[in-house]
């Protein structure tokens, strides 16, 4: 919303997101190494993006896509419960496995791509004149 004024993050809040951003798993730096600077079709990925009262592992603003990568530390329960606050914040949630990122980047790209809308689902209509409207009936 232009010209909305968000309030000051807590600075504990603040620094916390701060320091998650300089430590981090192998898979959170693999994959940001490929969601930065508008790598993937130009998206504005944010890492450790504090979404109160949580802070998200990746966030496109432009797209309202939260993305976030699970450990073993992670606890099924308290993300169904996390991932249903971000989305009644109207964010879309995706999840993956660290080990997902790691193994299979290009599909979790892929999937990020589809999720932020850039990929067309239906195919790209013919020129005029060529298809059924273009054929005598």
């Amino acid at each position: 919303m232009p010209g909305c004024i968000k309030p000051p993050l807590p600075t504990r809040t603040r620094d916390h997101a701060r320091d998650l951003r300089q430590g981090g798993t192998d898979a959170g730096h693999k994959l940001w190494q490929r969601l930065r600077a508008g790598q993937l079709n130009g998206l504005k990925f944010r890492r450790q993006h504090p979404i109160p009262p949580y802070i998200v592992d990746f966030y496109c603003d432009a797209k309202k896509l939260v993305v976030e990568l699970d450990g073993s530390q992670h606890n099924d329960e308290v993300d169904r419960i996390r991932s249903r606050l971000l989305e009644s914040q109207g964010l879309k949630i995706l999840r993956y496995w660290d080990n997902e990122a790691l193994q299979q980047m290009d599909a979790v790209l892929e999937a990020i791509l589809n999720a932020a809308g850039h990929r067309t689902l239906t195919p790209t209509p013919l020129p005029p004149g060529e298809g059924l409207e273009g054929e005598e009936r």
